[in-house]
Parts: C-alpha cells; sequence; structure tokens
C-alpha cells in the first residue's frame, strides 16, 4: 500500500510529464538540435540545465496550487489563477496542442517511413486510432498506459546512451570540447522550458493524490528531474556525430544507423512511435477532462464515445498542419512564439502566486 501511495504522488506525475514533454521533437532528438546543440556542446548543455531549474519550481508551485485549490482540469485551475482572464490560456493551449500534435504527426509519419519505408499518411492514421482508442477508456486506463510506456522508454534510452558511448566516447569527449561562442544559451533554456512547462495544466488529473504543500513541492521537483534525464541521456549520445547530425530530421535514426543493429533500432522504433502516441494523448486528455469539468457542471457526463470523437477530430485537424509544414519548420518556427504566450499568460502567473501563498501560508 505504501509504495503504491508513493509512486502516485511522488513517481507517476513526474512520468506523465515525461509524457507531455518527450513527444515528437525531444523523443527524436530534433528539438534537443534545435533549442540546444546548434548553440554548441557546452552552451547547449548549460541552456538544458536552465530549462531543468525553471521546470522545478514552476512544476512545485503549480502542483502545489492545484492541491489547495482542489483543481484537477485546466479550466478550473486557470480560473483560480488567472480569474477571467483564463480564457487566454485555453487558447494559447489550443494552439500549442495543434502545434505540438502537428510535430507528433509529421514525426511518426517520417518514423514510420523510414523504418519500414511505407506511407506516412499511414503513421498518423494508426497514431489518430490509437489515441483515440485510449481516449474511451479515460484516465485510470491512460495513467497506467503513460507510466508504464515512460519506463520502458527510460530502459531503451538507457541501452541507447550505453551503446553511443562504448563505441563512441572519444568522439563524445571531443566534440563536446569544441569552442562555441554562442551567448544565448540562458535565453534558449527559458524558451524551451517555457513551452514546455505551459502544458502542465494538462495533466493535473494526475495529482488527486497529493496532501500537503511538501508532498506538491517534492513531486515537483522530481517530475522536472524525471522529464529532463532522457533529455541529456540523447543529448550527449548526440554529441557523438557532432556537427553533421544538425541536419538530420530525425537525429536518432541517424544515431542507430551509426551503430549498425537493426534489431535494436526497430525496437527503439516502436518504443518511440509509442512515445508518440502518449504525448498526444496527454495533451488530447486534458482538453477532454477540460470539456468534462464544464459538463459536469450542467450535470452532463462526457461519455467514452464522445471522448474518442473528440480525439479523433482533433487529430485530424492536425493533420494538415503535418503535411503542409513539415517536422523542422513546426519546431524552428512554431515553438519559439509559442513560447512567450506561455510565459506571460501561464509561468508568470504561477511563479508570483505560487510564492505569495508560500509567503502567506
Amino acid at each position: 500500500m505504501f509504495r503504491n501511495i508513493f509512486f502516485k504522488k511522488f513517481i507517476l506525475p513526474g512520468l506523465i510529464f515525461q509524457s507531455l514533454v518527450i513527444g515528437g521533437g525531444y523523443g527524436t532528438g530534433r528539438e534537443l538540435v534545435e533549442f540546444f546543440l546548434l548553440l554548441g556542446p557546452k552552451s547547449g548543455l548549460y541552456g538544458m540545465i536552465v530549462s531543468l531549474f525553471i521546470w522545478c519550481i514552476v512544476l512545485s508551485f503549480t502542483f502545489d496550487l492545484s492541491r489547495k485549490f482542489h483543481a484537477y482540469d485546466y479550466r478550473s485551475f486557470l480560473k483560480k489563477v488567472l480569474g477571467k482572464s483564463w480564457i487566454l490560456y485555453e487558447i494559447t493551449y489550443l494552439i500549442g496542442l495543434v502545434l505540438v500534435i502537428s510535430v507528433l504527426a509529421s514525426a511518426s509519419g517520417n518514423l514510420l517511413k523510414e523504418a519500414f519505408n511505407i506511407l506516412s499518411i499511414y503513421g498518423i492514421l494508426l497514431m489518430i486510432l490509437l489515441i483515440g482508442i485510449f481516449s474511451y477508456f479515460g484516465s485510470k486506463v491512460i495513467m497506467k498506459f503513460l507510466s508504464y510506456w515512460s519506463i520502458a522508454l527510460y530502459f531503451v534510452f538507457l541501452i541507447l546512451v550505453i551503446s553511443i558511448g562504448s563505441i563512441f566516447s572519444e568522439n563524445i569527449i571531443s566534440n563536446f570540447n569544441i569552442s562555441d561562442n554562442k551567448s544565448n544559451w540562458i535565453i534558449n533554456g527559458f524558451k524551451y522550458a517555457a513551452y514546455n512547462v505551459g502544458i502542465v495544466p494538462a495533466m493535473l488529473f494526475c495529482l488527486k493524490d497529493l496532501k500537503t504543500r511538501k508532498e506538491a513541492m517534492v513531486s515537483g521537483v522530481i517530475a522536472a528531474f524525471l522529464a529532463m534525464i532522457p533529455g541529456f541521456m540523447i543529448y550527449f549520445s548526440l554529441l557523438s556525430h557532432y556537427p553533421e547530425i544538425n541536419s538530420e530530421i530525425i537525429p536518432i535514426n541517424f544515431l542507430f544507423n551509426k551503430l549498425g543493429s537493426d534489431s535494436f533500432k526497430i525496437i527503439f522504433q516502436v518504443i518511440l512511435f509509442g512515445t508518440f502516441v502518449e504525448t498526444g494523448l496527454g495533451l488530447i486528455h486534458g482538453f477532454n477532462e477540460r470539456i468534462a469539468s464544464w459538463l459536469k457542471e450542467k450535470k452532463v457526463i462526457l461519455s467514452g464515445v464522445n471522448r474518442f470523437i473528440i480525439s479523433s477530430f482533433v487529430m485530424i485537424i492536425c493533420i494538415f498542419f503535418a503535411e503542409q509544414f513539415g517536422l523542422i519548420s513546426l519546431i524552428a518556427e512554431g515553438y519559439g512564439t509559442l513560447t512567450w504566450a506561455y510565459w506571460i499568460i501561464f509561468v508568470i502567473p504561477v511563479i508570483f502566486i505560487g510564492v505569495k501563498k508560500i509567503i502567506l501560508k
């Protein structure tokens, strides 16, 4: 019983957050290249540490405010934090939802196309179907899937970094020592942190077991580290073929080609595809929970069938963006704008109110 409660309070939120964060850009390595590695090896690492620090602060305050307000969907939570201005977050969230799932859809198509030489649309359609099915079954099944798949992902990433390190350790060391003069690692760290942490209200459904401020704060810090550890693993693996890897659409596939292990590559691609599903699922489930909360006030229950329909409809909208713009353009051009909106609408208010609540007890 104790182990189960400990897992729900301190491990599950981190695994769910990691599920939201890792997505099509992080899991493929493309996001880490775009925000960090392009700055240079050391500057990129400094930027990641900045992002980790911000995640620790914002997650801790968000978890504590969710616990204090008993608000476990983003609509209820943001009404408490932003008052009448909460609708600004919803607009930003929906734009971010379309953008992130567009990235996921594009990455899914590219992944299956490279791995199995099939049309990219089949990867997108499979992703739509799986997200719809899981949405139908609701929070309990979704939380189990997100947590178990995240654990599997940790295991595969650990094998990857050990394999890359054992073969290309000299490359990693020498490439890490390449001098870089990029001074905007702080800005990139802030940008990367904000657009990722801005979707945290989508995961509030897993925080109902937190009872005290201390539990919420500790859970928030653990969640930040659980989400960033795979990022460090991927980053140091990417360094083994810096700087040529910067131009790869799916850098992780490039690494597997260098390893020459087809069986491990297939296993990883299955796990990675499941990661795309869990990220999209987490975001869409957060939207479904927002609708369910609104309907509950009207004494109407959101059925599993309607959850399936909503999920599939959102995914179909995103297909257009995925096919029109592609993975690199979506990450490079779309995320930068979104991040500042999250800073203004979510991150700053949460930090301000969180500090205020702590001071006033």
